[in-house]
This record gives structure tokens, sequence and C-alpha cells, in this order.
């Protein structure tokens, strides 16, 4: 039986010319970057250029970039970071989706809980917020709105260039999570009016372990740890030198190739939606339309349970997730999903299906048949 990996979104393999970036640093490069002889300065040389790579692909300049552990951090570095630093000039309010990954979601349950006060916006049932909503939320004591370029569960995008530009208006400062965004769409600091902006490696074929924040220029900053230098003591510690070297070699690699790659994703969600059409089953889209990611697709089974549908489908040798990676393993209901209001039917039976290097078109189609076989036996309520 022939695996097929359908779960690009939760993570991707390493590209082959990352792996062999970051292989020397296994080995003879072995110096800490912050000592001041040969071994260390080599390494350090190796890390600025990295650094150099990530932030011109996101048009900032390299001092604006901290190297982090990964998305996760990065979200908690800019909510909790930011929100320290203004907390005394009173302005203890912040804004945020209901449909934000976890890292977001539970860091502004935290400030909540130590005197802060948070506006979780709704959204409707593509996924998008109501920007009338984010205006009347902002009120003058909002310090931040933290919402995400593209959903990672569903990969609906949002308005992120008119939601700056209210953020502008009204002097609050903007960060979004794109980590599920960098690398399909094009990320400019200089055109977009985003103060903070989270991304990560391993979601375009880099290292887990690596991700990294940007900060404006004008963005105040209070560490949420301390013991170094490092980083312009923005997230002290020995740098994680190996993901950092893959982390940049990624981004090389997927900016080099981003046009391309969304039009191959689109080929490919086309090839399964068009497959799982010519079934007979029963199946809904979830997400925006138009509005989307394209190596992202979430489809509802009617009649089926996601549990019972992962199970078959991980037997059957495909690979792929009832939500994010990061919670998927409870095998709760997607709070996207909730927040969307889409039926208990439709939420139940959710499954999320993501694209990415290596997938064809011939095995996107194989896999849809024995998705649809799966769901067919189930929705009539067959023994599988």
């Amino acid at each position: 039986m022939m695996a097929i990996y359908l779960d690009h979104a939760a993570t991707t393999p390493i590209h082959p010319l990352v792996k062999e970036a970051m292989l020397p640093y296994l080995g003879e490069a072995f110096g800490n970057p912050s000592s001041m002889h040969q071994y260390g300065r080599d390494v350090r040389v190796a890390i600025d250029q990295a650094r150099d790579q990530v932030a011109r692909a996101l048009g900032a300049d390299a001092g604006q970039l901290v190297f982090t552990s990964g998305g996760t951090e990065a979200d908690n570095m800019a909510l909790l970071g930011v929100a320290a630093a203004y907390a005394e000039t009173g302005k203890k309010h912040l804004i945020t989706t209901q449909i934000e990954h976890h890292a977001v979601l539970d860091a502004c349950r935290y400030l909540e809980r130590i005197g802060f006060e948070v506006t979780y916006l709704p959204v409707d049932h593509t996924g998008l917020i109501d920007l009338e909503q984010l205006r009347q939320a902002i009120r003058d004591d909002t310090t931040l709105i933290s919402i995400m370029m593209a959903n990672n569960e569903i990969g609906t995008v949002q308005p992120i260039e008119q939601i700056g530009e209210l953020a502008r208006e009204r002097g609050v400062l903007f960060h979004t999570d794109a980590v599920q965004a960098f690398g399909s769409l094009e990320i400019d600091v200089k055109r977009l009016p985003v103060d903070l902006i989270s991304v990560s490696g391993h979601k375009i074929n880099g290292p887990k372990g690596i991700g990294a924040l940007y900060l404006g220029k004008n963005v105040k900053f209070i560490p949420r740890t301390f013991g170094g230098s490092q980083e312009r003591r923005r997230r002290p510690g020995t740098e994680n030198v190996m993901g950092i070297i893959g982390f940049a070699k990624a981004v090389e690699l997927s900016q080099a190739s981003r046009e391309q790659h969304m039009a191959d994703m689109r080929v490919l969600r086309q090839a399964f939606v068009e497959e799982l059409n010519r079934q007979p089953i029963e199946f809904v889209v979830n997400g925006h339309p138009t509005k989307s990611l394209p190596h992202i697709l979430n489809v509802s089974f009617p009649g089926t349970d996601s549990e019972t549908l992962l199970m078959n489908f991980d037997l059957a040798g495909i690979a792929c997730a009832s939500g994010s990676a990061c919670t998927s393993g409870t095998l709760e209901v997607s709070h996207v999903l909730q927040s969307m209001h889409l039926s208990e039917e439709r939420t139940r039976s959710a499954i999320r299906f993501s694209f990415g290097r290596g997938n064809t078109v011939d095995e996107i189609k194989r896999a849809a048949e024995m998705v649809a076989s799966i769901v067919h036996r189930l929705q009539r309520h067959e023994e599988i």
C-alpha cells in the first residue's frame, strides 16, 4: 500500500536542499555564535546571512526579525510582549477573532486573567470577519489587534490590508499570524500596514522548531525571557543554528517558486474536488469559495464522523486531519467550524486535506477515489 500524505498544513517534509544546507552545522560548523574566536565567528556570519534572507522575504530589515522556536512562540511574544510594554499607559484592551490559532487564543485568555480585556470578533459562515464590527470594537484603550492572515483549518484569507489601514487610522498596533500564509501569499511590510508578523519554518519544507517574529520599528516590546544578548536581548539564549540555516534555505526556495507553487496547489485542489464530484457521495466544502489558500481543502461528509473517517483513511494510507495539528489529537470539534455556526452534522464530519510539495495529480485523484469509497460505505452504514 502506497501512503499518500495530505496533511501539509500540519507540517511539510524537509526539502532535500534544506537538509543539505543544515548538515554542516551538525559537523564542522559547531561553534557557538556568541564566541569571539573563528569557530564562533563563522557561525555568526551564517546566522546573519540567514536573517537577511528571511527578512528580505518579508520586505523587512534584518534587525526587525527575532528568531523563535516556531509560530506559537512568535504569537505569544507578539501578544504578551506588546501587552506588557503598553500596559503602563492604561491601554489594556486587545482584539482578536474566534477562529485564531490557540497560540493566540490561549495567550489572550492568559492576559484576561492578569487584568486585560479581549474582544473576540465573530466570523461569518465562510470564516471572514466583518470590518465594521472590527471598527466598532476598537476603543481608546485598545493597544493591539491580532488577526491571522489565513486560517490553518479552512484556508480563508482575511482582508489584512483593510484591517491594517483601520488599525493605523485609530493608532492601534496590528499583529498577524502568517504561519499558514507564509510561502503562499506575498507578504511585504513596506506595503502592508502590519506591525508584527509571525512565521514558521516547518510549514514551508523547512525544519521544525524554528520561526520568527517581525517587529515594526516603532513597536514597543518587553521580552518574555531574559539571560543573554542574543536577538538584541529580545529573545536571549544560544541560537538554534541548524534550524535558522534550514529556515533561511526553505524561505529562499519557497520565495523563488511561490507563484508556481500556488498554481500547482490550485490544480491539485481542483482535481481532488472534481474527483469527489464524480463519486456517489454527499459532501460540502467549508471556508470561503474564493478568498482561500489553494493548498487547504476542508470538507464535511454528512452522515459520518471525523474520528471514524480519520481511522479508515489512515488504514487506507491517506494522512489527513480533522483540524489544527496542535489540537487534532484530541478529536474535539473544531472551534473554527463552531465559530462559523455550521450545523452539527457538518462540524462533526469535517476533514482537512492539505496539499504540498511531492503531491501529484495522479495520487490526488487516487486519494479522492479512496476517500469517496470509504465515505460511500459509511454514509450507507456498511461495514468497512
